[in-house]
């Protein structure tokens, strides 16, 4: 029926076709068109029929090609499922020979549905094992769970076979293996950490906390922490509790071998020592004997420490005394001889040697009474010295007052104690006059010191050679800017001289060669000084004041030097190298 309706549509076509070319003749023989134009609209009838074809022909050639196409696709899909699935191929692939596409196509398709139900059920399979992998390895790395959510396992789903599942599944029992063993090992480090610390009065849940919060929970055994971190962690924290032990255990029996000595040494009463049974009763103990709880704490350890400490006191607090005057005599010696010495230090060391008790208190007083004798000794040996420095020194405050005295405006106006001061004054400038001999001699001595004792002088610190020529060169600096101001002032009165002399030798301008003789004589100005009026147009002039110097400038300059107290030797005590 399909072919004879083929044909019948055929035919009606072309009846259609003809009668339409039969009323296209009569159009043209009503128009009258020529030979010519009909054959070339025929020819166009004939091209446009041929492309209607052509296109057709070209349509139904792409449907054959994305038929195979998607035939071959089909193929392909059907064989890497049956790659991936590890299935046999002739058991799934349709026969092929004598169909035509669509019927290729429609024979696959139940194949190819049934293969990607069996690949998606395989793939939750191999999703939920590498989970489970996922899951332990985290543990055992010691990931957050954060990051176990956020992390999807990655399925390689070219090999889904069941040789590829299997192997999964002996990874996963291996790992569960694994993370039975580390639970137990878990388990024994945190009994071993929990007998520690109850030993030495540690808060055993704040030291598993700080490893781990989970090992403080004592209900949920599966969800201890397995991870290499918490392992290691816990494996150091025992290692280091087990040393803290015998670092505690030793300090323990230390003070109580102190604590024997001292009782027998000041024949302490047996009611006493009985306070102290549970310290002395670990004496002799080795670490794995002590077991008993709070038996090492530090409260216990501290309160033996404090009972040596006690008792230590009391056995050296009279040595102690002794030892503070023994010192003391040594610190006057030195202070006396001006030899700088650390007191502070060296109380803190004698007093750190008797506390330690590395020192018997005989020998330590041997050993001060020794030094006193040193001390002495090299006192004496600088005497002669330090008698000119204290000479020189008090020189020098004499001559820091002597100018401040010259520097007094009112030092001779009459007043109780003025003529004292006159007296020390000049007592003081006899003293200045000697000081550059007192610091040749001392100088001198000093060098003659240094040569017999091969050392240096040192007088507080400070070499003494280097201040008295530091001194020297600040003295000969003074003197030479007192010359230089004593020769400025010479200048300007020399100056101010020839000025004068000038003014009155020079002739006025409207004055005669012989002078007249005729003068008028002011009155005395409000200085009290007449002034010279000259009798034709002579200038007013101003005599020279009384006494014989006319510019009024004088010309002396301070007896003293530059004076030097105890405080400017200090400073260039400083500065000396």
């Amino acid at each position: 029926m399909a072919v004879h309706s083929d044909q019948r549509s055929i035919f009606q076509g072309q009846t259609s076709c003809g009668s339409l070319l039969h009323q296209l003749q009569e159009i043209w023989d009503e128009v009258g068109e020529s030979e010519e134009e009909r054959d070339r609209m025929l020819l166009e009838l004939d091209m446009d029929c041929l492309n209607v074809y052509q296109r057709k022909v070209e349509q139904a050639s792409r449907s054959r090609a994305d038929l195979l196409k998607s035939l071959a696709d089909c193929n392909i899909e059907l064989n890497n499922l049956i790659y991936a699935l590890g299935e046999t191929s002739v058991s799934w692939k349709p026969q092929s020979h004598g169909r035509t596409i669509k019927q290729q196509l429609a024979a696959m398709s139940p194949a190819l549905e049934q293969l990607r139900r069996k690949k998606e059920e395989r793939l939750n399979e191999f999703v939920n094992v590498q989970c489970q992998i996922q899951s332990i390895n985290r543990e055992i790395n010691g990931s957050s769970k954060g990051d176990e959510q956020n992390t999807a396992p990655i399925i390689d789903e070219s090999d889904l076979s069941s040789n590829k599942f299997s192997e999964f599944q002996s990874q996963l029992q291996e790992l569960q293996r694994d993370k039975c063993e580390r639970l137990q090992k878990v388990m024994e480090f945190v009994g071993a950490i929990r007998d520690l610390s109850i030993i030495l009065g540690i808060d055993y849940v704040r030291t598993v906390s700080e490893i781990h919060p989970s090992l403080a929970d004592s209900v949920e055994f599966k969800s201890k922490s397995i991870s290499n971190d918490t392992l290691s962690n816990l494996s150091s924290t025992i290692l280091s509790l087990t040393e803290e032990k015998k670092t505690r255990l030793q300090k323990l029996q230390e003070s109580a071998l102190q604590l024997i000595e001292l009782w027998n040494l000041m024949d302490t009463r047996m009611e006493e020592r009985r306070n102290f049974d549970h310290i002395t009763c670990n004496i002799a103990s080795t670490v794995d004997e002590v077991k008993a709880p709070g038996s090492l704490s530090l409260d216990l350890i501290e309160q033996a420490e404090n009972e040596v400490k006690r008792l230590n006191h009391l056995k050296f607090i009279k040595m102690t005394e002794i030892a503070s005057k023994k010192q003391a005599e040594l610190e006057d010696i030195y202070s006396r001889a001006h030899i700088k010495l650390d007191p502070a230090a060296t109380r803190e060391k004698i007093m750190a040697r008797i506390e330690s008790g590395d020192i018997e208190p005989s020998d330590l007083i041997a050993e001060m009474d020794n030094r006193i004798l040193k001390a002495r000794a090299q006192a004496l040996g600088r005497k002669e010295v330090l008698e000119r420095v204290d000479k020189w020194l008090l020189t020098c405050e004499e001559e820091r007052w002597l100018e401040d005295y010259n520097r007094d405006a009112n030092r001779y106006n009459a007043g109780r104690g003025s003529h004292l001061n006159l007296k020390r004054a000049e007592k003081a400038r006899q003293l200045v006059h000697k000081i550059p001999a007192l610091v040749e001699t001392l100088n001198a001595k000093t060098r003659t010191w240094e040569a017999e004792n091969g050392t240096a002088f040192i007088y507080d610190g400070a070499p003494l050679l280097s201040m008295l020529d530091k001194y020297l060169l600040l003295r000969q600096d003074k003197e030479e800017e007192k010359r230089r101001t004593r020769d400025m002032k010479k200048l300007s009165g020399q100056k101010n001289a020839e000025q004068e002399t000038v003014f009155w030798s020079r002739p006025s301008p409207g004055r005669s060669t012989v002078p007249k003789k005729t003068s008028v004589v002011a009155p005395a100005n409000g200085n009290g000084t007449a002034v010279r009026r000259a009798s034709v147009g002579g200038a007013t002039t101003r005599p020279a004041a009384r006494g014989g110097k006319r510019d009024g400038v004088r010309l002396s300059a301070p007896a003293n030097c530059d004076a030097f107290s105890r405080k400017d030797v200090a400073a260039i005590q400083t500065l000396c190298p």
